[in-house]
This record gives structure tokens, sequence and C-alpha cells, in this order.
């Protein structure tokens, strides 16, 4: 990232980065080694990038945020409660987003739009969460990018 990039992406997420709950997302393991906060960083980094690089013309200062905050659910998603952790994982894919938006709405006071992006931030799982806007579909986009990176790289390491 060039490092106007870098000055303007920073100014983007330093209210919600510096807050205790957010750092605390280091503490929780996303994909393989990977913890949530880093995995959310990385996701809201390919989101400022796709908008800046392909033109899109979305509005960064709810893209970015909404990016960094897409999975603040504050769990440990590997290690459910009571109930088979089977269940629990799979569930995990179909309700953490609306976990994630009403913490943010609740910690941050995002808008409804920003509330918006982060629940449908799993589509195509969440058939019926389809992305309303613009920069709903980049998070999305960028999401399942950063995911699947991450997920390779897992799957390279054990190889």
């Amino acid at each position: 990232m060039k490092e106007h990039d870098q000055i303007k992406f920073n100014e983007l997420i330093k209210e919600y980065n510096d807050h205790p709950k957010v750092k605390s997302m280091r503490e929780f393991i996303q994909h393989g080694a990977t913890t949530t906060y880093d995995h959310c960083h990385r996701v809201a980094r390919l989101s400022y990038l796709l908008n800046r690089k392909l033109h899109l013309h979305a509005n960064e200062e709810e893209l970015v945020p909404a990016a960094l905050l897409h999975d603040f659910f504050l769990y440990d998603w590997h290690n459910g409660p009571k109930i088979p952790l089977h269940k629990f994982r799979f569930k995990h894919g179909f309700t953490h987003s609306k976990i994630a938006a009403d913490n943010a709405k609740e910690v941050f006071g995002i808008s409804d739009k920003m509330h918006s992006m982060i629940l449908s931030h799993m589509w195509p799982l969440n058939i019926t969460k389809v992305p309303k806007s613009k920069e709903a579909l980049i998070l999305c986009v960028a999401d399942k990018c950063i995911a699947l990176k991450e997920t390779l790289a897992r799957r390279k390491e054990r190889a």
C-alpha cells in the first residue's frame, strides 16, 4: 500500500482500532492461526484497495470501518456453548454476522447502512442477507478472498 493510502487507511480505522473491545479480537482465532483482529484488518485493507484500484467510488468512511468490524462477535467460535461443538460451529456461519453487527451498533453506534453491510457479509451462505449497497458487496467479496487465502495457507502449512 502506498504511503498516502496507508495514512488514509489508518485515519479511517483509528476511532475503532484503538478501542479495547476491538483490541480484544486478538484473543480469538478465526482461520487457522489467524486472529479475528488480523482477519478483519486484512479484509478492511483489501476493501479499501479494491475500492481505490477499481475506482468503485464507494463511501470509504462506511466501507473501511464496517470491514474492520465485520467479525466483531467477540467470542471463540471454536468453543461453543454446552451443545455439541459441531452444531455450534455450523451455526456460527449463519449467526455471527448478526451478532457482530449488533455489537458494532451497541459499542460504536454505527449507521443502519454499516449494520446492513456487516449483516450481509456472509452472503451467499446467509441467502436472505443479500448485500444492498456497493460497499456491502465490496466487503463481502473482500471477506471471501481473505478467508480463502487464510484457509489455504493453513492447509499448506499442514501439508
